[in-house]
């Protein structure tokens, strides 16, 4: 008898560059992994930032991102240790570049990633997150992040342009959610590189709270020069300059994290599973900073809807087409606080 573990999934997705994601994707995946959480990074951007970040890019022809979508390794034969017990990285090389024109003509190419992490589902030995570091577009690899994930986490910056774009790339959220994955849920937005000096940054936070209320992270990751310059040693904050500020910031967002996922309620009891044992994950370590309380549950963000039936490939593939060619919105969607713990309602979406 062997504990089955419930893998939570999530896609960190902004379409915009440089908004901090990479950022938030490899702090926030070790901030959780140095609280006893097994994490599994996947690097899904053909640039490979998250990858060269840990210094673990292969070289091409290597095991990588793409060779596991293409069929030619499994999964734990990507797979690499990162200086962070705990932490995982599936990491990626320019052989991605041109996956999206490959996969084009593949039946089922919207799904290639999903049924790839089928396997960590009911292992005993799964992580318990996987976080998926998205290009910075809506093409065919974050249309694949969010039909495999459960969850996205949309890192922002506190500039003008932050706005921009949003209203197209919820909308995107929404219909994948109602055409490919009715589990797919909002877990918040995350605002990185905040300066408090800034006249500019404490506008663009006023109107971010009143487009999207409680969908905010109550945590702002302030601008640090640490932070910037630890990727380049290949380290995260944590071991760059554990007692910065930023350090501080991203413990705190992944502490939210671990509320509004369920990570601190009590594990699950043992039930019966023909899994096979495999050791190439290890066994979960006992958090060095154990929760106090179990937290409340965090509802949906999106409506509960029955499963449509399936689509059909014509219909995918225009999908498809409306992520990466839609032109962005110059302003949001109207978007009231949710108090039922649905999507708040749109006319635009």
């Amino acid at each position: 008898m062997v504990i089955v573990r419930l893998v939570q999934i999530v896609a960190v997705i902004n379409q915009k560059g440089g908004v901090g994601k990479t950022t938030a994707c490899a702090n926030l995946g070790a901030a959780l992994a140095l609280n006893g959480h097994d994490v599994l990074l996947i690097d899904l951007d053909p640039q490979a930032h998250l990858s060269i970040s840990f210094d673990r890019m292969p070289p091409p022809g290597q095991p990588s991102l793409y060779s596991l979508l293409a069929g030619q390794h499994q999964l734990l034969d990507v797979l690499q240790e990162t200086s962070i017990p705990n932490l995982y990285i599936l990491p990626t090389n320019l052989d991605l570049t041109g996956a999206e024109t490959e996969f084009a003509s593949e039946i089922g190419r919207e799904s290639l990633l999903r049924d790839a992490l089928s396997v960590l589902h009911g292992l005993p030995e799964a992580p318990d997150v996987v976080m998926f570091d998205c290009p910075p577009s809506l093409g065919l690899m974050s249309l694949n992040a969010l039909v495999a994930a459960q969850h996205v986490l949309i890192p922002v910056q506190a500039e003008f342009f932050a706005l921009q774009g949003m209203a197209q790339l919820l909308e995107v959220v929404e219909r994948v959610q109602r055409r490919l994955n009715p589990d797919l849920d909002l877990l918040g937005i995350v605002i990185g590189l905040f300066t408090k000096q800034r006249n500019l940054s404490r506008e663009v936070l006023h109107e971010l709270h009143t487009h999207f209320g409680d969908l905010l992270f109550p945590t702002l990751v302030r601008v640090n020069v640490r932070l910037a310059e630890a990727p380049s040693h290949g380290q995260t904050i944590f071991e760059y300059a554990p007692q910065s500020g930023a350090a501080l910031d991203f413990r705190t967002v992944a502490a939210e994290i671990e509320r509004r996922l369920g990570l601190l309620e009590p594990k699950p009891e043992p039930v019966e599973s023909a899994a096979p044992e495999l050791s190439s994950l290890p066994q979960p370590m006992v958090a060095e900073t154990p929760a106090t309380a179990p937290p409340e549950s965090f509802p949906s963000r999106f409506q509960s809807r029955e499963k449509p039936p399936a689509e059909d490939s014509q219909e995918e593939a225009e999908l498809e087409q409306e992520a990466s060619s839609s032109p962005s919105s110059s302003q949001p969607p109207a978007f009231r606080p949710s108090t039922s713990g649905n999507w708040p309602e749109s006319s635009n979406l």
